[in-house]
């Protein structure tokens, strides 16, 4: 009985993997993400389209208010296949509904910011992501907010809310790199999302928060606070992206480039008029406040952003592989990853380049 017990408490202390280590060599553990993602696609249906609804999550926001359009019926007679956006309140939940994927309770797509990738390239790995496209940057979309501090170097030894290890964040810690401050001279206080800021100020949760600013400007203007910093000043620091799992990736080609031509054809027509995307943004998210004024605070990406962002042609002042290998460079130094991987290994641009060649956008 004393020595079932004993070895109960061995297995849970991990006492029995280290002795077995020893024995017979260290045993790796093994993971979806180690093997191509395309071994289990049927030989013969590659190129089919899925028969059932293609699933792509996002945060509703003024950078994603074109996609909101797809899942209400004209991406379905436009490209004759389905397509449902599925909407999430913070970013861990999106990527935990990537990393299911949609045939177990998650979505095939998301809408990501480069930032947010790379900072949990480990714990997407089992997805095998590929980034395949642009689709908006943010220009004042997200804002740093303080109740009492009149700059980012007063911030100094107060608390500090945000998404942990999310584009908030990685905003949160560009900004104090201007002001000189590292990362240990704040206290950090977790958020479940971005539209947590605001309350998390009014019950002096956090000192200063990072936001949407169309529900933290607005706040702060009427309570007497201080925008401290916003992406208006940094344009080209985030940028969102589609995100494919690599299974659905590898199964039905044709589908993704129907996702990125869908996707910036609305961006084309938000471009244009962004009233029915406003309409759709309004319904799917009332704390952005006037979503008008919401996506205007995006930069709506046409198929020339993309081909210069992913260095295919054209100049652009940040590209994609500079992007997240500078967040991903970032993550390694705050521990979050072990290896930063090369920028080229997690995107896939031949859904670009086709669309380039065959389509008027």
């Amino acid at each position: 009985m004393l020595l079932a017990a004993g070895a109960v408490l061995a297995a849970k202390l991990g006492y029995l993997e280290l002795a077995r280590d020893r024995l017979w060599g260290r045993s790796p553990h093994l993971s979806a993400g180690d093997f191509p993602p395309g071994v289990s696609a049927p030989v013969d249906a590659v190129a089919s389209l899925p028969n059932r609804a293609t699933l792509l999550g996002l945060l509703p926001e003024g950078g994603t208010a074109p996609l909101l359009l797809a899942g209400k019926g004209g991406f379905t007679k436009a490209y004759a296949m389905e397509l449902r956006t599925v909407a999430f309140g913070s970013e861990a939940e999106l990527r935990d509904a990537l990393l299911k994927g949609a045939e177990h309770g998650g979505v095939d797509f998301a809408a990501l910011s480069v930032a947010s990738l790379a900072f949990n390239w480990q714990r997407l790995f089992d997805a095998s992501p590929k980034t395949f496209g642009l689709i908006s940057r943010s220009r004042g979309q997200e804002v740093l907010v303080a109740t009492h501090a009149g700059s980012v170097g007063a911030l100094r030894g107060l608390k500090l809310g945000c998404e942990p290890d999310s584009t908030s964040k990685y905003f949160a810690l560009w900004a104090l790199s201007r002001a000189g401050l590292a990362v240990g001279e704040l206290k950090w206080v977790d958020l479940h999302g971005p539209a947590d800021a605001p309350q998390a100020l009014k019950d002096n949760l956090a000192d200063a928060a990072v936001g949407a600013s169309g529900a933290l400007e607005p706040l702060a203007k009427d309570q007497g606070w201080t925008v401290l910093a916003t992406t208006a000043d940094a344009p080209h620091l985030l940028a969102t992206v589609l995100v494919v799992r690599g299974d659905y990736a590898a199964r039905f080609p044709d589908a993704v480039r129907r996702v990125l031509r869908g996707a910036l054809e609305a961006n084309q027509a938000a471009n244009k008029s962004g009233d029915e995307a406003a309409r759709a943004l309004g319904d799917a998210a009332p704390q952005v406040g006037d979503p008008s004024e919401a996506m205007k605070h995006a930069v709506f990406a046409s198929v020339k952003d993309n081909l210069a962002f992913f260095s295919l042609s054209g100049d652009s002042p940040v590209t994609y592989a500079e992007q997240f290998g500078s967040a991903a460079q970032l993550a390694t130094k705050l521990g979050l990853l072990s290896a930063a991987p090369a920028a080229d290994d997690t995107a896939d641009v031949a859904s670009l380049r086709f669309i380039s060649t065959r389509t008027g956008l």
